[in-house]
């Protein structure tokens, strides 16, 4: 029952044909919203949101992250590798987010009515994820009046007002007294979790310092210092294990999302390759890693579809039908305390935070990592605070791979690390693992900050905001 309730969600939310559109087929709720058990709606928005985001957004994330580049022999990502996509792409990804939203946001009003602060809390906490990757890609979204039946065309919030609103949506969720919850207990319907709150409750908590952090040095620094001062004085609890779906078989439409799209889906295991950027610095250090992330063979440069060497030559990235695919993985929550400490805390405690965050992330394939966070990627403890937070923001880009490029998209603009190369990958003098402009990038040398608000969006909610380039900063980016 479980693994078939997998199969049908996950295939509503991956891709669906070989399109430019990757449009995302949603599937219906076949049960009254307003009476169907919360545990028959839970598992549709999980799905729902690991589909979207571990397919489409994984897509994007990865390619603009620089793991890997689009094949030159083949089309099916030339426009987000050259940075040409607009509002007639990719409309499926953001369908898909809000259809998964809307199930998650009946379970959470739902819950709330009920008293039942378990689901409350669970809710709340994949409704802010989902927001949260939301609107560090598209800018401002609907957030308050989102997935209301009665508000047809809800208003956008702005992306400053929506970092306010999932901070307050967590902290309500996170003072509830989950021992006086009402109804139902949350078991094998929770895919994430099974139940475990005291895990959603670390969630919870560390998406906040996310959030928080992500103002660190932008026009609300004082809310970051405040909130991640607050959450490190009491001790709080962050993730230390993985929030995703493991779940996964190599069987049709019950695969990772990325796996079940680029690969099943379309039957070309050979669309991204092995990009230079992160290929140049496994090698500049050895790292063992490489030959986990990617197949056998030579890298393309960022963005060099139009070359002419053999295909056959270049290294197809390693993209797995069980894989797992995460919301948050233990190595995201060790970097974001590390840079916390950092920032807030005199750096006390960030140094095993970044050890830990690596070698976590060489054991989950089944590397060890211990040489390496006493070597190539010691933690400059005697360096300066920028120096410490470009070891950090580096280590959690490497980790990141494969389905959370986003995030590493997200912290190369908030940061500016990996640091940019002011030459080609073709150059002498290139510096292994900087990030270049795409060979054939078509934005004049700006990279792209953004993803631009979809078509069926814009023709159905005249509240949409006005387009703006991709190159166009979030309002917290560096």
């Amino acid at each position: 029952m479980k693994k078939l309730l997998i199969s049908i969600l996950v295939l509503s939310s991956a891709f669906i044909g070989c399109s430019t559109d990757l449009d995302i087929n949603s599937d219906p709720d076949l049960l009254d919203p307003s009476k169907a058990p919360l545990s028959a709606q839970l598992p549709a928005g999980i799905t729902g949101i690991i589909g979207a985001e571990g397919a489409s957004y994984a897509i994007i994330g990865g390619m603009w992250s620089q793991y890997w580049t689009q094949s030159n022999a083949a089309n099916q990502y030339k426009d987000i590798d050259n940075y040409s996509i607009g509002t007639s792409d990719y409309n499926g990804a953001w369908n898909a987010m809000f259809d998964a939203l809307g199930d998650i946001r009946n379970v959470k009003r739902r819950a709330l009515a009920e008293e039942n602060w378990k689901y409350f809390l669970i809710a709340t906490t994949l409704e802010v994820q989902a927001a949260q990757v939301l609107t560090d890609f598209y800018g401002d979204i609907p957030y308050k009046e989102a997935n209301n039946n009665t508000i047809l065309e809800p208003k956008f919030n702005t992306s400053e007002e929506v970092y306010e609103f999932m901070i307050e949506d967590l902290n309500l969720a996170l003072s509830k007294n989950l021992d006086s919850s009402k109804g139902t207990n949350p078991g094998s319907d929770d895919f994430i979790y099974g139940g475990i709150m005291t895990n959603w409750v670390k969630f919870a908590n560390t998406l906040k310092l996310k959030i928080f952090l992500r103002q660190a040095t932008s026009s609300k620094s004082s809310v970051a210092s405040a909130g991640i001062s607050d959450l490190l004085s009491k001790n709080t609890a962050f993730l230390d294990t993985d929030a995703g779906m493991t779940q996964f078989t190599d069987a049709v439409n019950q695969s990772n999302p990325l796996y079940e799209y680029n690969i099943r889906k379309l039957n070309v295991a050979t669309n991204l390759r092995m990009s230079t950027t992160l290929a140049s610095f496994f090698d500049a250090n050895s790292d063992t890693r490489k030959a986990k992330y990617y197949g056998a063979g030579n890298s393309l440069n960022q963005g060099d579809y139009t070359s002419t060497a053999g295909a056959g030559t270049i290294a197809i990235v390693t993209i797995k039908a069980t894989t797992p695919a995460y919301l948050m993985t233990k190595e995201e929550s060790l970097f974001l305390q590390a840079e916390a400490l950092e920032r807030y805390a005199s750096g006390t405690g960030a140094k095993g935070k970044y050890d830990a965050a690596i070698n976590a992330n060489f054991a989950r394939y089944s590397l060890d990592g211990t040489s390496f966070v006493s070597g190539a990627y010691a933690y400059p403890t005697s360096g300066t605070l920028e120096q410490k937070i470009e070891a950090i923001i580096t280590q959690k880009w490497v980790s990141s791979f494969p389905g959370n490029g986003f995030e590493a998209f997200f912290e190369k603009n908030r940061t500016g690390y990996p640091k940019t190369s002011s030459v080609a990958q073709s150059s002498s003098s290139y510096v292994p693992g900087e990030f270049v402009y795409a060979k054939n990038g078509t934005t004049g040398g700006l990279f792209p900050k953004r993803i631009a608000y979809p078509l069926s969006e814009r023709n159905a909610n005249p509240n949409a905001p006005n387009l703006v380039p991709i190159t166009t900063p979030i309002w917290w980016h560096k």
